[in-house]
């Protein structure tokens, strides 16, 4: 599978999936901050890390290539299933991503905060893109 742009693919969208993400996005920063203010900011600062839209993103991506699926005369319910598992993969592969970044910015944030952003940003993306490599080669 190529990765790929389609800005096409924000008109298939309706504006109350958009809000069903917004709201789910904003459920888990406030618990993440109820958490905070219960066990402290480290513990809660674990649960911010969650990625708060990905479950609505995963299951509007199933829910849109099983009605694709469907509205061509085919069963799309593996179809759709199989798409959210490979978004959670690329999900699961950017986090080490985001590992990488929360490292390189708490090495470097004290020495310089401008080097640690851009070293860290550098970091995020090649670690990202050698997981994302490192599963097709495997």
């Amino acid at each position: 599978m190529i990765v790929q742009f389609k800005p096409s693919a924000l008109r298939q969208t309706r504006w109350y999936e958009y809000l069903v993400r917004f709201v789910l996005g904003g459920a888990m920063t406030v618990v993440a901050g109820l958490i905070a203010a219960w066990f402290g900011p480290v513990i809660g600062g674990l649960f911010l890390a969650f990625p708060a839209i990905f479950p609505a993103s995963a299951t509007l991506i199933e829910k849109h290539i099983r009605q694709r699926k469907e509205k061509a005369g085919l069963p799309g319910a593996r179809r759709g299933k199989e798409a959210a598992a490979l978004d959670a993969a690329g999900a699961a592969l950017g986090s080490l991503g985001l590992a990488a970044f929360g490292l390189v910015i708490w090495l470097m944030i004290v020495p310089s905060a401008a080097w640690a952003l851009v070293l860290a940003a550098a970091s995020w993306l090649a670690v990202a893109v050698l997981a994302w490599q490192a599963r097709r080669w495997l």
